[in-house]
């Protein structure tokens, strides 16, 4: 059976979640699928060309489900519902973050942005604001999503380093991560609480 461009972008997905975005390579492609190289090229013309691909195939399933906002719904708790499920969409992928950024005219963050343009220009924002709104809270939230799925240090970074030390050196910031997570928080509650001074921000200076 002939191979075709939904077999290929979908082995680079099943690539990227067995080994992350680093090992997503036409050569590997190839060999998963059992073809040469230049076999892909029929179907991505480049590596750039796949991460795209994959972008797209990455946040396809959620900017489908994606509606404007009702008549009656705030676009702040909008654009908060939104924020938070395109950050899910990434990290249901690892590298999801990497992803997206490194995508060259993603079909789909370009169709996501058009949605919320447009629903805040509805909403009665004017056009220059709904863009950098946008702008603003996608940003945030594919930096946050790259911050979640960074590396961990290692066992030589922190070989020479002292818990001990470092809580002396920085007592407010312990102080600070220990009492926010305390009570129960979670790193979804987190995200939350920084996306909502984004979208207060946002607010008050778009209405």
């Amino acid at each position: 059976m002939a191979l075709d461009r939904q077999q290929v972008i979908s082995e680079a997905v099943a690539l990227l979640d067995a080994e992350g975005l680093d090992a997503v390579t036409t050569r590997k492609l190839a060999t998963r699928l059992g073809v040469q190289s230049p076999t892909l090229y029929w179907h991505v013309p480049n590596k750039s060309a796949l991460i795209t691909a994959v972008a797209d195939a990455i946040l396809g399933d959620f900017v489908a489900q994606v509606s404007p906002p009702m008549p009656d719904e705030a676009w702040p708790e909008w654009l908060t519902h939104l924020a938070g499920g395109l950050r899910r969409a990434l990290l249901a992928h690892p590298d999801g973050a990497r992803v997206i950024s490194s995508a060259q005219l993603s079909a789909q963050m370009n169709a996501l942005s058009e949605l919320a343009m447009s629903a805040l220009v509805e909403k009665g924002i004017p056009l220059r604001q709904a863009r950098i709104i946008t702008l603003t809270v996608e940003r945030f939230t594919v930096g946050y999503v790259l911050e979640e799925q960074a590396p961990r240090p290692d066992e030589t970074a922190l070989k020479d380093w002292s818990l001990d030390e470092f809580t002396a050196a920085h007592p407010t910031l312990i102080a600070g991560v220990t009492g926010y997570f305390r009570d129960g928080r979670t790193p979804d509650d987190l995200f939350d609480d920084c996306l909502s001074v984004v979208i207060a921000g946002a607010s008050a200076g778009g209405s």
